[in-house]
């Protein structure tokens, strides 16, 4: 069984957050790179199945009981934005371009909660249950993600990996459709392996503008 729980108080803050970002100055101006930055907002599209990724004030019936994850065709609903951070100990000051093989949280704007995953099996495929945890932006070492991409920076019109930094997993989605009360929604897990089902690209957002001038990179996805 579903649960809704009651997290509408991290909103306003969270809302005001995504509305500072708009400000002049914010930096929504476009480089030539088009590079994704720390602090970004955005929208994140699987590129095999075509939802964004998604989450809600709805928990899992099952395995961990957390907050559930899931992806979406809307390409409207405010629900599918999160923002880019560093880790606790910080190194991903806001404007900085996002390197590949840099490790990010991804936090869900609406709630506050990061995306996270643990040894809990996904409630449709049994692959690893992929969750929102955290209060206000603060979590564990479970929401760190290695962002896999090829070059040295990850560019928005590139698709990207994101891989598990505790457990190696690789964020997924591979077609299964929830009923009631999310019906339609699509399962987002963790799988062991690089493959068509985990390719990602930055989508509707507001991006940072870049604080340093890209560099040539390497090859990394």
């Amino acid at each position: 069984m579903w649960s809704a729980g009651r997290g509408g108080a991290a909103r306003p803050v969270l809302l005001g957050l995504l509305l500072a970002l708009l400000v002049p100055g914010g930096g929504a101006a476009k480089t030539g790179a088009e590079l994704v930055t720390c602090g970004s907002v955005l929208k994140l599209l699987n590129t095999h199945h075509r939802v964004r990724l998604h989450s809600h004030d709805i928990k899992y019936g099952s395995g961990s009981g957390q907050q559930s994850v899931t992806g979406v065709e809307a390409s409207d609903d405010a629900n599918s934005y999160w923002r880019i951070r560093g880790g606790s100990e910080g190194g991903c000051p806001r404007g900085s371009p996002v390197r590949c093989g840099q490790a990010v949280r991804l936090t869900h704007v609406l709630t506050g909660k990061n995306l996270h995953t643990h040894h809990f099996p996904s409630p449709l495929s049994n692959n690893q249950e992929v969750s929102a945890f955290g209060e206000d932006g603060e979590g564990d070492d479970l929401d760190l993600w290695t962002v896999r991409c090829s070059g040295q920076h990850w560019e928005r019109e590139a698709a990207v990996r994101f891989q598990h930094v505790g457990t190696s997993v690789f964020l997924s989605v591979t077609g299964e459709q929830y009923g009631s009360p999310i019906r339609g929604q699509h399962e987002v897990h963790g799988m062991p392996s690089a493959n068509t089902h985990n390719t990602w690209k930055a989508m509707e957002g507001i991006f940072i503008k870049p604080s340093v001038e890209p560099s040539a990179g390497h090859d990394e996805l």
